[in-house]
């Protein structure tokens, strides 16, 4: 349950409020409170007018008296243990190696919901496995070291306490951890290996995406493809391709994939296709007219086909080298086993 506030809060409706609704009124006068918390406050019956509860939707007369019995300010964010099957790939007293799968949240984000924004998440599967992680990264984020994207499935490393957090957070920032990715990009990839060495930086449009386009606050993202397979199917034309990272910059392989010319299969975010339709039968179909009616067999992956495969790291407190595999899940194989046989 939401904590109580210890006095309700109550809010004279000015006369020129008149013909507002309720929710747009509230989220005009609770500082930094988002319209959508405005939104649960109402739903859960912590918004009384003149006493009693109402929908969002309600138009305001002016002269009301409006009570708020819950908090506005949910509670921080903060871990808690699930139990949640883990794939471990290595453990020992100092740090663990776990094969994150796809649509799993390395840990809880300010965006998501007051209920449901610290379940289901990799931190709290990793509390209830080895109960014990460094504190460095605080109560949101105990043992994370880097992060992986929620559609992005592999290799990821935890620190078990803080002197390991400590020497694995150098390491990363010296770049002496070895990262290597699957990924299925769309189109032909022109040259059987290259490097992309373009700076990353957050859009300032689109805030929820990165860029490479030229910026002052731009971060050094260095990374090295390398071609593996090339599929032609009825669905067009597909790269399979390794991808050592140099950098760990936010989005780093998808924006640079993205940035050739060839965004990651199914990633809609930087340019990738929500679906594949069948190329072929499209073709085949004589007039736009009838293409537009016409329903070619489609082929949707539902995440990223990307996949962190292979890690190579000296351990952080014995120097003891390590390499470490993550083969890619079911689904991936799966998408490949239909684009090949199609």
């Amino acid at each position: 349950m939401e904590p109580r506030m210890s006095e309700p809060r109550t809010i004279d409706v000015p006369a020129e409020a008149s013909g507002r609704r309720l929710d747009h009124f509230l989220a005009t006068q609770l500082e930094g409170v988002s319209r959508s918390r405005v939104q649960m406050l109402i739903d859960q019956g912590d918004v009384l007018v003149d006493g009693a509860p109402h929908k969002a939707s309600m138009k305001l007369r002016g002269g009301e008296d409006i009570t708020i019995t819950g908090e506005p300010h949910p509670a921080p964010l903060k871990a808690v243990a699930e139990a949640i099957p883990l794939d471990v790939v290595y453990e020992d007293t100092d740090l663990a190696v776990v094969n994150k799968p796809a649509g799993m949240m390395v840990h809880a984000g300010s965006g998501a919901s007051d209920d449901a924004r610290s379940r289901g998440t990799l931190v709290n599967a990793l509390l209830h496995r080895f109960q014990a992680l460094s504190s460095t990264g605080g109560e949101l984020r105990p043992g994370i070291v880097h992060r992986l994207d929620k559609e992005t499935s592999g290799l990821i490393v935890v620190a078990k306490n803080d002197r390991a957090h400590a020497a694995l957070g150098a390491m990363f920032a010296g770049r002496r951890v070895e990262k290597t990715y699957i990924a299925l990009v769309q189109g032909a990839v022109a040259r059987e290996k290259g490097t992309i060495s373009a700076a990353v930086s957050r859009d300032p449009i689109r805030r929820t995406r990165m860029t490479t386009r030229p910026s002052e606050i731009g971060r050094t993202a260095i990374s090295h493809y390398q071609v593996l397979r090339r599929l032609e199917t009825r669905f067009g034309k597909f790269t399979l391709v390794s991808v050592r990272i140099e950098t760990g910059r936010t989005h780093q392989i998808r924006v640079h994939m993205a940035s050739i010319g060839h965004p990651v299969v199914g990633d809609t975010l930087y340019g990738g296709a929500a679906q594949l339709r069948d190329q072929r039968a499209l073709e085949a179909t004589p007039t736009r007219a009838a293409r537009r009616k016409s329903e070619p067999e489609t082929l949707r992956l539902g995440r990223n086909f990307l996949h962190a495969a292979k890690l190579e790291i000296a351990h952080p407190l014995t120097g003891k080298p390590l390499k470490l595999e993550a083969p890619l899940p079911p689904e991936l194989n799966a998408f490949l086993d239909r684009l090949e046989s199609a």
